[in-house]
């Protein structure tokens, strides 16, 4: 299944593994914490995921500024979950490596979705192109 899959959502797949991994040892998260950061840490990693998959699922033909603007807010929420791993070291609940390590996931999988916008964002310009080139001088001769 994974070879047919984008390498980011493959990316985003095991960042939420790892996040649920890491937050679910009570050791490391304790039960003050299970409620507030570890709820949405769990969740912020299940969000980018799914909103991935949801804008490799969006018609690249029809709907390009739907699946770019849905790439987006995959965007926001690693930056979202990145504050949150920061929040995590600066409360002593993860080592700097640990951090580091969930952060460059993180990260890679922000940078990877920033590189699909952008290919989108140019068949976007393109296909505004060919419209204004090819369908809108038709509009004005009828």
């Amino acid at each position: 299944m994974a070879d047919t899959e984008l390498k980011v959502i493959v990316k985003a797949k095991e960042l939420a593994v790892h996040s649920f991994k890491l937050t679910s040892n009570c050791n490391r998260y304790p039960k003050k914490y299970r409620h507030s950061l570890v709820d949405k840490i769990q969740i912020k990693s299940l969000e980018i995921y799914e909103t991935l998959f949801e804008a490799n699922r969006i018609n690249n033909v029809t709907d390009k500024r739907q699946r770019c603007e849905t790439i987006t807010r995959a965007i926001t929420y690693c930056d979202e979950l990145l504050f949150f791993i920061e929040l995590s070291m600066n409360l002593g609940l993860l080592a700097d490596h640990s951090a580091s390590y969930w952060s460059k996931i993180t990260s890679d999988v922000k940078y990877m979705a920033i590189a699909w916008r952008s290919k989108e964002k140019k068949r976007l310009n393109i296909g505004c192109v060919l419209y204004f080139l090819c369908l809108a001088p038709r509009q004005h001769q009828q």
